[in-house]
């Protein structure tokens, strides 16, 4: 199972953890779960005016052997208006626009979508349990 908590987040919030939302999904091949504006193809929705985070902007996806990935996916403008990092452990790594990274088995971590123009950010705690 893949457990997702987000927060919508602004530069006087910083810390802040109202407004949290959960959603998880099994860890079947196949199964996904995804985050972003539109509330008919996210489980988690971010605010409508927030236009740094896409319709459809990051995607978590069951593999064959039971492993999550996730994917930002490529929105309608050539140039993102955010950034994404993955976090986890002792590790660090930027996700490029429309990159794919292997989250890891049985293990916890976070994605921070950052917007460039303000101190706004979503910040989406992973935990997938085996």
């Amino acid at each position: 199972m893949l457990e997702l908590t987000m927060a919508s987040v602004s530069g006087t919030e910083a810390g802040a953890t109202a407004g949290m939302l959960m959603a998880d999904a099994p860890s079947d091949p196949g199964a996904v779960l995804r985050v972003g504006r539109d509330g008919t193809a996210c489980r988690l929705v971010t605010p409508d005016d927030w236009l740094f985070v896409s319709r459809v902007h990051l995607e978590f996806r069951c593999g064959a052997e039971g492993s999550w990935q996730v994917t930002w996916l490529r929105g309608s403008q050539p140039e993102p208006s955010s950034e994404v990092r993955l976090t986890f452990g002792e590790h660090a790594q930027p996700l490029g626009y429309g990159a794919t990274a292997a989250l890891p088995r049985g293990g916890s971590g976070e994605i921070v979508v950052q917007d460039r123009t303000s101190p706004r950010s979503v910040n989406v705690g992973f935990y997938h349990e085996v």
